[in-house]
């Protein structure tokens, strides 16, 4: 029986709509961050296309980025053309098995791609790969 001078306590609730909007805040981050529409720290490249593009097996990989404005990159880490050969012969010890490929824009001098192509070659690696876009046209 309810008595009349005593009130009705309200009782206690998880809202539910603010936890979902964070979750949707933080799924459409994630995603925007899987398919790289906020750029990383990386060099922007626009890689050239191929027709006879391959896919490369997953291996571990270092990558070596060439930038429009002379800049370069190892693995995602600044760095002058001179220090790339003592970086990549570390990374040769320290794994025997991993490869190299050159992530270069597609307006990058041909003159500053055999430049890295000679030092990763002098760093001790047999061969390396270049980073393409599959294009459509044979």
């Amino acid at each position: 029986m309810r008595r009349w001078h005593e009130e009705k306590k309200p009782r206690a609730r998880i809202e539910i709509i603010p936890m979902i909007d964070v979750m949707m805040f933080l799924l459409v981050f994630f995603v925007l961050i899987s398919i790289n529409v906020i750029p990383a720290f990386n060099i922007k490249t626009r890689l050239p296309s191929s027709s006879s593009a391959e896919k490369t097996l997953e291996q571990h990989n270092t990558v070596v980025s060439l930038g429009q404005n002379s800049e370069l990159q190892l693995d995602g880490t600044h760095l002058g053309l001179d220090e790339l050969t003592p970086r990549l012969a570390a990374i040769r010890l320290r794994d025997p098995q991993v490869s190299v490929i050159i992530h270069g824009d597609r307006a990058v001098q041909l003159q500053r791609i055999i430049d890295v192509m000679d030092r990763v070659k002098s760093a001790g690696f047999p061969a390396l790969s270049i980073a393409v876009k599959k294009s459509g046209n044979p």
